[in-house]
């Protein structure tokens, strides 16, 4: 039986739930997600082209937008960095304390000695 430190020789452990995703799976997750978002933008292209051969006038100017902003945002996507693992969110310590005693005592035969109050005189 080995005896020491017990501290010592150990590394910090992780909880499944709160390890982050390997570099790898990240790297394919924002690289999915930016070629996805560049296939909405090339649909938003032919539509607007195919509008505007067909002379549907202002009603051109939403895919163009499309086409046109998509790109700035999954750029900014693909480049934001890891991606937070947590899904839980924010989670609340709540320590393990023992219960608190009552001041005034355990009840005798079912009743509560009454409080002091103003009027006691």
């Amino acid at each position: 039986m080995r005896q020491g430190n017990p501290g010592r020789g150990r590394s910090h452990v992780h909880l499944v739930t709160q390890a982050q995703r390997s570099r790898s799976d990240d790297i394919n997750f924002r690289q999915r997600r930016y070629l996805l978002m560049m296939g909405i933008r090339a649909v938003c292209f032919v539509i607007a082209v195919v509008m505007f051969v067909n002379h549907l006038g202002w009603l051109v100017v939403i895919p163009v937008l499309g086409a046109i902003f998509i790109p700035y945002f999954a750029v900014v996507f693909a480049n934001g960095g890891r991606e937070p693992s947590n899904t839980r969110g924010f989670m609340e310590y709540q320590p393990n304390l023992p219960a608190t005693r009552d001041p005034v005592g355990p009840p005798e035969n079912g009743h509560r000695p009454p409080r002091p109050g103003r009027n006691d005189n």
